[in-house]
């Protein structure tokens, strides 16, 4: 071939690479989404695509007394801890069980992931019984003057609700083991103006054993130095209120029949071995957290015995 037919073939060549360019853009441009109407998302890949239709399940705080219900096995109970990432659950036989916080829980049987509480702001601390908590308090001496209950699950509670109060001013309770014994505490060491007795009754109402018990120790040699004061209830438990146990009222018990053994029965709790009663008890005592659950016809009653026995004069 010659020189010359070589160098005329360059301009056709030159013209045939900008053809291919110009073809293979046409060819990106024809096949672009640009513009279109996309309907599966423009990339399959994207983060949460597995999550969109998912349930969105809540988060819920897992505060004191919050109950719910362990998805697995059905186990049911109340928040009473929270500690190191876990949560303890107590049911209603006062058995506890730790699980690890996060999903797994249902409440009123839906899903719902249990978080940490969140921290409370430090304000004004108060006492069980909804006094102002005083810093760095330490017990006072102890008065002369005391607070007699009639047993000791009275004795339990009021120390559970007004215990720190009564530190704070010095005041003792003892309790009784019966209303009959009153009687003859009170000869054995008499109250005097500095050394007053505030008692506690149950089923102080008219016409009942311990009404009749307090009315003769009134009328007796002591009674200018005794406060005697009581609530409507055949015993102190009924003096938790029924919300706080969970439960609609309390069941009445027949004539006849023991009544915390008639209560544990009712329950459906072991009632039939010696300590079954006192477990009973530990258990109800443990969902009080302060005065807000217990009935007012006890809380007015107990401040009343405060003041009679803390008072000016009643104390050397």
């Amino acid at each position: 071939m010659r020189i010359e037919s070589i160098h005329s073939l360059r301009p056709m060549k030159a013209t045939l690479m900008k053809l291919s360019v110009s073809r293979q853009r046409t060819s990106l441009t024809t096949h672009t989404l640009e513009g279109m109407e996309d309907r599966y998302g423009t990339d399959v890949l994207a983060a949460g695509w597995r999550e969109r239709g998912a349930q969105k399940v809540p988060d819920i705080a897992a505060e004191l007394d919050l109950v719910v219900e362990v998805a697995d096995d059905g186990y049911c109970g109340a928040v009473t801890r929270v500690q190191a990432g876990n949560v303890e659950l107590e049911d209603y036989k006062g058995r506890k069980r730790l699980f690890p916080l996060g999903g797994g829980f249902l409440i009123d049987g839906k899903p719902v992931r249990l978080t940490p509480p969140a921290l409370k702001k430090h304000g004004t601390k108060r006492t069980a019984s909804g006094s102002f908590a005083v810093a760095d308090q330490r017990a006072r001496v102890a008065r002369p003057s005391r607070i007699l209950v009639e047993g000791k699950h009275d004795a339990e509670l009021v120390e559970k609700v007004w215990g720190a109060d009564l530190r704070a001013e010095g005041v003792v309770v003892e309790f009784l083991q019966g209303a009959d014994l009153l009687g003859e505490l009170l000869t054995a060491e008499p109250p005097s103006a500095t050394r007053r007795y505030g008692v506690l009754l149950d089923h102080l109402v008219p016409g009942s054993k311990e009404t009749r018990l307090a009315e003769a120790v009134m009328r007796g040699p002591h009674g200018a130095h005794v406060r005697i004061v009581g609530h409507p209830f055949i015993d102190v438990w009924q003096c938790v209120t029924p919300k706080t146990l969970g439960i609609a009222r309390w069941p009445e018990i027949a004539r006849g029949t023991d009544w915390k053994t008639g209560i544990c029965r009712a329950f459906g709790w072991p009632h039939e071995e010696p300590g079954d009663t006192g477990r009973a008890w530990q258990f109800i005592l443990s969902k009080v957290r302060s005065y807000r659950d217990l009935e007012p016809a006890l809380l007015g009653r107990v401040e009343e015995l405060i003041d009679f026995v803390t008072e000016p004069g009643g104390y050397a």
